[in-house]
């Protein structure tokens, strides 16, 4: 594989008696869109917060943009941290901020910019994927897939290497599902970014992924492109892609 992102080896992550994750060995390459795969409870999103240094494995390596997180104190791990967006699966806006402060709050905490530079930075951002109009609005004032593009806007503020979403078009209607995963594509076309991305969503996963692999009992039980996927003979894929199309 070209330069890797992402480089996770034999990682197990265990909740009490629960094995959630059982040696996962998985590499993204810089530049790539990978989707993730599975069933509710198989351990996507805990990937996810293992990528991001939210938990720690119980073993195995995790390294971020050639940097092996899982030992890093809490600044190290944070300079780290600067470098990956994330999308939470709901937006995870704040609701009493307006739309333009919750893209502003990173910029805030994480740069030296003045306040007039930041407010350039957001309406870039907004306008990057259809919100700058909007920038004076509450969350709860625009709909569930405007949240989603507001919080990939604020993700992306501090221009990061990687981006991580949870479910990005989960609770969204065909049209705008198939807007966010456009905008996937477009950011990593533009930016360059290296993109994870757990879903449900078969369907869109299909059209804005490069690869994609599929979780099942704490393993990946299948991994490659879409076509490759369809090729598999594994009655759990065949199913799960029959019953996304």
């Amino acid at each position: 594989m070209e330069t890797e992102a992402i480089a996770v080896k034999q990682v197990h992550k265990a909740y009490g008696q629960q094995q959630v994750l059982k040696g996962i060995d998985l590499s993204v390459g810089a530049g790539e869109i990978l989707s993730v795969l599975g069933k509710s409870g198989t351990g996507k999103s805990v990937l996810l917060r293992l990528l991001i240094g939210l938990q720690k494995p119980d073993s195995g390596s995790v390294v971020i943009a050639g940097q092996e997180i899982t030992g890093l104190d809490r600044e190290a791990l944070n300079t780290v941290r600067r470098q990956i967006g994330f999308l939470f699966q709901e937006a995870a806006l704040y609701d009493s901020l307006t739309i333009g402060q919750n893209v502003e709050f990173p910029l805030q905490r994480n740069t030296t910019l003045n306040q007039g530079d930041r407010i350039a930075k957001v309406h870039e951002l907004l306008t990057s994927v259809g919100l700058d109009e909007h920038i004076d609005k509450l969350p709860s004032d625009i709909s569930g897939g405007m949240r989603k593009r507001a919080g990939i806007a604020r993700a992306l503020a501090l221009d990061p290497q990687i981006v991580l979403f949870d479910e990005p078009t989960a609770g969204l209607d065909p049209i705008t599902a198939a807007e966010i995963g456009r905008l996937i594509q477009t950011i990593r076309d533009e930016r360059n970014t290296t993109s994870v991305v757990v879903t449900h969503d078969m369907h869109a996963a299909h059209f804005f992924s490069d690869r994609l692999v599929m979780l099942k009992e704490g393993g990946i039980l299948a991994a490659g492109t879409y076509d490759e996927l369809c090729e598999n003979q594994d009655p759990f894929v065949k199913q799960f892609l029959s019953d996304a199309a």
